[in-house]
């Protein structure tokens, strides 16, 4: 494997360590472990439309609502894709389930993700799409 394939699937390592963070955090319903992951500029759009702005903002919302989400913690998250826009940016889709007796849902997430001057991927832009059950 040459540098560049050697470093490119490190990335690709970090990045599906970043998603299995984001699973982790959900299923504990740890705010403080899903922030962490967040740039501090990020702008994080949830399923269902709002639009927040800046890690203060983020943080506001995701204390407010992970903690007390009605599901029962059952959540995976997959990479399904991934498209470095440059060596340092990445597009990262997510295949999102919600699992619970007798009822599942399903979402789509798109994380823009960037690496840091430190090595880090952080959450930068994200898009959290809910699917409509079929």
């Amino acid at each position: 494997m040459n540098t560049e394939s050697a470093a490119h699937a490190a990335d690709i390592e970090a990045i599906e360590q970043v998603v299995a963070t984001v699973e982790h955090s959900q299923q504990h319903k740890d705010p403080e472990e899903f922030l962490a992951l967040f740039h501090p500029e990020a702008i994080w759009t949830t399923a269902h439309g709002s639009v927040l702005t800046g890690l203060a903002e983020i943080a506001e919302f995701t204390r407010r609502v992970l903690p007390s989400a009605d599901w029962d913690g059952k959540v995976t998250y997959e990479v399904v894709h991934v498209l470095f826009i440059r060596p340092d940016v990445a597009a990262v889709k997510v295949r999102q389930r919600y699992l619970s007796p007798g009822e599942e849902s399903e979402g789509a997430p798109l994380y823009v993700m960037s690496r840091q001057d430190d090595g880090r991927w952080l959450l930068t832009a994200c898009q959290n799409t809910a699917v409509a059950a079929r």
